[in-house]
């Protein structure tokens, strides 16, 4: 990683033991961490492993941190373990957890925002809402909320637009993305991300969706031909914590921890902000390659038609669907979702 974003790191260790040092004289509190798959390099070795490391330090914590796939945890039961306490923090990929709790969903529906700011909009609209349904459903309390950016196709095959996507079997992870998917002709399959690299080198999908940064590091340019750079959601993770877990923190701790987590999370916006644009770059073989690994794969051009085709899929085939499921088990779900994430979006679904 470049020298900027390891200096950012070591900043963040720096004021992380600075916060938390001198834990206050009490018995020491072992955190059962489950962080990211550890094919997201960037992510992992030089944000999320640091920060446990340096929480660690403190003299009332222990902190135990695995990625999910060291230990054989599956993503979409990332809210069934809080919520059991089998482990105190997790790294939960909204859409693949949110078959437990649709309204999660929500904050990243497929075709929704149109770019990062406004997904960070959404985000910090619908955070307070969340984080209560969080603690009633699942027993957890919101520690984070970010992006791994916007979720792109890697192709195989001729494609000059987004029409020529019809036909094609598409890897996507979250229930809106199948249906916006759908939507454009092209048939969802539900992949792993570990997965996605043998089923795009062997025909079992034609495109797979995810981060340009994340695609890069997975190697996916080697299998793939094409690049399609249409965001079709932003991927958003959490860090969350057992409630039992924190509740046992007393108010000083407690401070502290939200204090060093809400720097992971800013620290995390500025990957999605900063790396992409230049994985975008190394993917397609342009000269502004800085970061990643240099391919030479051909860029789609995306027009304001497109765009315009995503939000009406979205708006005719992807909400009311979410809707209607997400309101069979809270009834409250529909107006909320419009006071903060459709209202951020500019779009609203009909009660």
């Amino acid at each position: 990683m470049p020298r900027k974003a390891t200096i950012k790191t070591l900043a963040l260790g720096v004021s992380l033991a600075s916060v938390l040092a001198g834990g206050l004289a009490q018995a020491e509190t072992t955190l059962r961490v489950v962080g990211n798959f550890s094919g997201n390099k960037l992510h992992v070795d030089e944000v999320e492993r640091p920060f446990f490391e340096a929480l660690g330090e403190r003299d009332d914590m222990t902190v135990v941190y695995n990625t999910m796939d060291a230990i054989g945890v599956e993503a979409a039961d990332a809210l069934r373990n809080l919520r059991s306490g089998a482990f105190d923090v997790m790294s939960v990929q909204i859409g693949m957890a949110s078959r437990d709790e649709p309204f999660f969903e929500g904050i990243d529906l497929a075709g929704v925002s149109p770019d990062l700011h406004a997904q960070r909009e959404a985000v910090d609209a619908v955070r307070e809402a969340f984080d209560a349904r969080l603690q009633s459903r699942f027993n957890a309390k919101l520690m984070t909320l970010w992006p791994f950016g916007p979720q792109m196709m890697f192709c195989n095959g001729d494609i000059d637009d987004i029409g020529d996507l019809s036909g094609k079997k598409v890897r996507v992870f979250t229930p809106s993305m199948s249906r916006l998917v759908e939507g454009l002709g092209a048939t969802p399959v539900t992949l792993q991300f570990s997965e996605v690299y043998l089923a795009l080198q062997r025909g079992v999908a034609d495109c797979g969706v995810t981060a340009p940064s994340a695609g890069n590091n997975g190697k996916w340019p080697e299998v793939t031909d094409t690049f399609v750079p249409l965001p079709l959601s932003y991927s958003v993770q959490g860090h969350f914590m057992n409630l039992d877990t924190w509740n046992r923190f007393d108010e000083a701790q407690q401070q502290a921890l939200t204090e060093a987590f809400a720097r992971l999370e800013e620290q995390m916006w500025e990957l999605a902000y900063e790396v992409n644009d230049d994985a975008i770059a190394c993917n397609t073989g342009q000269s502004e390659c800085a970061r990643h690994e240099a391919y030479d794969m051909t860029l789609v051009d995306i027009d304001s038609e497109s765009r315009a085709l995503v939000e009406s899929i979205t708006q005719e085939a992807v909400l009311p669907v979410w809707a209607e499921s997400c309101s069979a088990q809270y009834d409250g779900c529909v107006e909320v979702w419009n006071e903060t994430v459709g209202q951020a979006a500019g779009m609203s679904v009909s009660q």
